[in-house]
């Protein structure tokens, strides 16, 4: 994210009001070696106010909360339990990692079910202050083999600038099989605004291998809006569940070497300024030597 005059972060303007918002885009992967390899599509992702699940769930006829619809989300589909409130999962989940003081607000980017059917490969959660201000970034990643680990990255004095959040941390778990475990990821986030944007590096001792955008304009979470958006991209899900495997295979068809599946992690992990921290220590990168 590269600001072309002024703050971008302040053109962007503050967090949605709303309870839920939809951001429409687009995704990109460029892979730089061993081969070259890039790819595209359209998709659109949801914004969801945790503490106002209930108003969430009358903003459109075609979408609910925690019941089946056109769109919808499940709580569950994050916490694991259904017995379990998802913002008080995430709050216990900060507080076992460092952040000392509960978010004022929390809001979860991630793709809504459709037609009961989700997959998400990445889903971001922005906790906010009482001043309105960034306090953690949480990055919950899995892969198609069924498994999930999340990055707790509570922020730092330098991680916000006028362009965004930069966070970084080691990779920890294994996404997809043709990239192997030493690898250091790069964290370059625009904020859910007007727009939302990401940008993950993903690097060896060597440098860039890997990067993968997305970038949405905010459009309201009315029915006329999901059913357009809908017709214009149908079938969210298992375009993202094909389109993965869809693209392995033509990694594997231009000679890039399959990486057998290791041994899954603990399920979180927390990070300061790039290095893990565990009791309140942190440990060196395992990348290169220490996290630059």
């Amino acid at each position: 994210m590269r600001a072309s005059s002024g703050s971008v972060m302040t053109k962007n303007g503050a967090p949605p009001e709303a309870a839920a918002a939809l951001y429409a885009g687009q995704i990109m992967h460029q892979r730089m070696k061993p081969v070259g390899h890039r790819f595209s599509y359209d998709v659109f992702s949801l914004m969801i106010d945790l503490d106002r699940l209930d108003e969430a769930d009358g903003m459109s006829k075609v979408f609910s909360v925690n019941r089946r619809n056109l769109l919808s989300f499940h709580e569950k589909d994050h916490s694991g339990d259904r017995a379990v409130p998802l913002r008080a999962y995430i709050d216990a989940l900060l507080a076992k990692n460092g952040l000392t003081m509960r978010p004022a607000r929390v809001l979860l980017v991630c793709y809504p079910r459709i037609l009961g059917l989700v997959f998400n490969p990445l889903a971001v959660y922005y906790a906010y202050g009482d001043n309105g201000a960034l306090s953690a970034m949480i990055y919950e990643v899995r892969n198609t083999f069924g498994e999930r680990h999340t990055y707790v990255c509570p922020i730092g004095p330098d991680d916000v600038s006028d362009a965004g959040v930069r966070q970084q941390c080691d990779k920890q778990f294994h996404v997809s099989p043709f990239i192997p475990m030493a690898m250091h990821y790069q964290f370059r986030m625009l904020p859910p605004g007007e727009e939302i944007r990401w940008r993950i590096l993903e690097t060896d001792k060597d440098g860039p291998l890997l990067a993968a955008t997305f970038s949405g304009v905010r459009v309201s979470l009315k029915t006329g809006k999901i059913l357009r958006l809908v017709a214009r991209i149908p079938h969210l899900t298992l375009k993202i569940v094909a389109g993965i495997h869809w693209e392995a295979l033509k990694l594997w068809i231009k000679g890039v070497r399959y990486i057998p599946r290791p041994q899954a992690p603990e399920p979180t992990s927390a990070w300061s300024e790039g290095r893990k921290v565990n009791h309140g220590y942190p440990h060196e990168s395992q990348v290169g030597g220490a996290a630059e």
